[in-house]
């Protein structure tokens, strides 16, 4: 026992350095033997060694980048006094309402009355639909008729936005009459439209990054009343939430382009 407790006290020293780095990794440590004087033992100290660089397999590399896309998945009522994801979520939403919407009135092959509904036109009261100023109707299958009767003052304003709404419409004036010659259907014409709504969903996705902005902003303003993780936690919900309405802007605009393409 006396032996024993001596030895012990003997190799002490080492016992520590060795505890020190027993949680290091194999591969960051080398034994060297060291010869002791007393009683002729040896013993072995654990120094750092040379780093080995590890380099992942696949499988590893999949298994990280599935567990860094873990989803999360916050209780809204718990975190109602710090922000409205519901809100937030009925915002995102509607951004793809907004292109839903835009997609099935202004982006068809074939040009309908309905199509220009909703061409927004300049005027001295400020911005107003075609439909507000005028009326329109379909003369034949290839001609539309936009008649400014009733605001013949907005009438230059209606062309001039006829011809920008992006529809490929040259239209003509007669008077108080606009007639929109319906363009035919070629192939230069498809992929203009598809060109239209690929910006309208880039523009739809800047309304989406305002939106998350705008929403991370008012997180922020409650890091002093509410620890960082938390905090941290909910603007991963948020980037989570914008990211599936990416997704679902994306899938509408390749829809739309089928569509578009034939």
């Amino acid at each position: 026992m006396a032996l024993g407790l001596k030895c012990f006290r003997l190799i002490h020293p080492a016992s520590c350095s060795y505890l020190a780095v027993l949680t290091r990794p194999v591969s960051e440590l080398t034994l060297k033997r060291v010869s002791g004087r007393q009683h002729d033992h040896s013993q072995y100290m654990a120094y750092p060694a040379v780093p080995i660089r590890h380099f992942a397999t696949k499988k590893a590399k999949a298994k990280g980048k599935v567990q860094s896309q873990a989803r999360v998945n916050i209780n809204t009522a718990l975190i109602e006094d710090i922000i409205n994801l519901e809100e937030v979520d009925e915002e995102m939403k509607s951004v793809i309402e907004v292109l839903k919407d835009n997609f099935n009135k202004t982006l068809n092959i074939r040009t309908s009355p309905g199509s220009l509904d909703h061409i927004s036109v300049v005027t001295a009261d400020g911005k107003l639909a075609l439909n507000q100023i005028s009326q329109i109707s379909m003369k034949s299958p290839q001609l539309i008729l936009v008649n400014m009767a009733s605001f013949p003052e907005c009438t230059a304003a209606a062309i001039k936005a006829i011809r920008e709404s992006g529809m490929n419409l040259n239209p003509e004036v007669e008077g108080t009459l606009i007639r929109v010659p319906i363009p035919k259907v070629t192939r230069e014409h498809r992929e203009m439209l598809v060109k239209l709504a690929k910006q309208n969903t880039n523009k739809a996705k800047d309304s989406l990054r305002r939106i998350r902005t705008n929403a991370v902003n008012k997180l922020k303003k409650s890091k002093d009343k509410t620890s960082e993780d938390t905090i941290r936690l909910i603007e991963k919900q948020i980037s989570q939430m914008a990211d599936d309405t990416v997704a679902e802007l994306d899938r509408h605009l390749a829809v739309k382009t089928k569509e578009l393409l034939g």
